[in-house]
């Protein structure tokens, strides 16, 4: 299944989007999507485009992930009629939880989600910011999957290609799509 994403909609959110050179550290181009967030026009038109990918996927629930997936998550489910699920970092969610472990460049990192917000009859649309290297992506997949649900895909903003986060995803993905809204 692909998802269309009109030009013009491409072309507001790409203008609403912010290159930061040298940060976090000296040679990388950060892409803030805060003036996206702030403009009400763009935000809102994101967040149609998100809850049209809802629905054109069947989905039941949408899982954000930490932290700017849930910015753009919520409202999406909302718009869409269906329940939001939030992905934290460990420790971060009371009660029962179902955790996974991912690597990064330097260490790992732990995921979890409450156990009991899934079930068997779910069908799930992750939807991040970003798709930098695909690690915590590929973990939340692997989280929903053991809670029992079906992944219908994964949607997100901005895919930084040369990162290669969708040839990790790949094999997590299986037969599910990865939609990246603008790809650079």
């Amino acid at each position: 299944m692909t998802f269309a994403v009109a030009p013009e909609v491409r072309e507001l959110l790409v203008s609403r989007i912010r290159d930061v050179p040298d940060y976090p550290k000296p040679g990388v181009k950060f892409k803030d999507i805060t003036p996206l967030l702030a403009d009400p026009k763009a935000f809102s038109t994101l967040t149609e485009t998100l809850a049209d990918a809802c629905v054109e996927f069947g989905a039941t629930k949408v899982v954000g992930l930490e932290a700017r997936g849930f910015i753009l998550a919520a409202p999406a489910a909302v718009r869409a009629g269906i329940g939001f699920i939030p992905v934290r970092k460990a420790g971060k969610l009371p009660g029962a939880t179902l955790a996974e472990s991912y690597e990064l460049e330097y260490g790992s990192a732990e995921i979890e989600i409450h156990a009991e917000d899934l079930a068997e009859d779910d069908r799930v649309l992750v939807i991040d910011d970003v798709l930098a290297t695909g690690g915590t992506a590929e973990a939340s997949l692997q989280l929903i999957r053991q809670a029992g649900a079906q992944v219908v895909g994964v949607a997100v903003l901005l895919e930084l290609g040369f990162l290669d986060g969708r040839s990790r995803l790949a094999p997590t993905l299986g037969a599910a799509p990865l939609e990246a809204l603008i790809t650079v």
